[in-house]
């Protein structure tokens, strides 16, 4: 009897292919198939992090957007696609290796799979470098220390929320830039922080861009950018 299904959420960390750790190579080499997330027409990032690492002629499952987070999962047409990668791959007895960047239940896609197939299939997940904790290590940056606040926001908030919860920061990281950059700015102005604020780019990545926030004359962001604000600035 071949072994029983399971579905494992590996985290391959933040960009660096040497921060994948050892049991995440385990996984993707032992695992049946190997699925990735990416939008339409676009090649994963998580993929393109562990390449190196994959066994010659794995099989390999594109998991595409919007299908996969963006669509609320009682509709049917998500629900008609996480029926179909569990009928193919789980009810036929295979290992599931799902990549995604950074940790995969820390704003993860992977969740969306998790919470939907847990209950059903035996699980593991596989904890994986953060961006957040890679771009502060790749640049030096001590990010907290003694009894600071430490807060994680999404650039996607509205600009009070944002002021709001930064005013009750000592030291931050923001996410999911993007078009969001300005707003995140004038937040960070407002609330003194923007002065000691880290924008920082493919952070630990051959191609890195490391810079005082207030020193970018652009209001551009790719995907792999967050701002830091270091709560140790100041302190003895």
């Amino acid at each position: 009897m071949s072994a029983p299904a399971r579905l494992i959420g590996v985290g391959v960390g933040p960009g660096d292919p040497e921060l994948m750790t050892l049991k995440a190579l385990r996984a993707l080499r032992e695992a049946d198939v190997v699925a990735h997330f990416a939008k339409a027409g676009n090649p994963s990032k998580a993929r393109a992090i562990a390449a190196g690492h994959l066994r010659p002629g794995v099989a390999e499952v594109p998991l595409l957007y919007p299908v996969t987070t963006e669509i609320p999962r009682h509709e049917p047409a998500y629900c008609s696609e996480i029926a179909a990668f569990y009928d193919a791959h789980l009810d036929a007895r295979r290992s599931v290796a799902v990549i995604c960047e950074g940790d995969p239940l820390f704003y993860g896609s992977y969740m969306h799979l998790h919470v939907r197939l847990a209950a059903r299939y035996p699980t593991e997940v596989i904890a994986g470098v953060t961006g957040m904790s890679g771009c502060w290590s790749a640049v030096g940056a001590p990010i907290a220390q003694g009894d600071d606040v430490f807060t994680v926001l999404p650039g996607t908030l509205p600009e009070d929320e944002l002021e709001r919860r930064l005013r009750d920061a000592d030291a931050a990281v923001i996410m999911k830039l993007g078009r969001n950059l300005p707003k995140v700015r004038r937040a960070l102005a407002r609330t003194g922080h923007l002065v000691r604020a880290m924008y920082v780019e493919r952070g630990t990545m051959k191609d890195a861009v490391v810079m005082r926030l207030a020193d970018k004359a652009d209001d551009c962001a790719p995907y792999f950018a967050i701002v830091l604000v270091p709560g140790w600035e100041g302190r003895s």
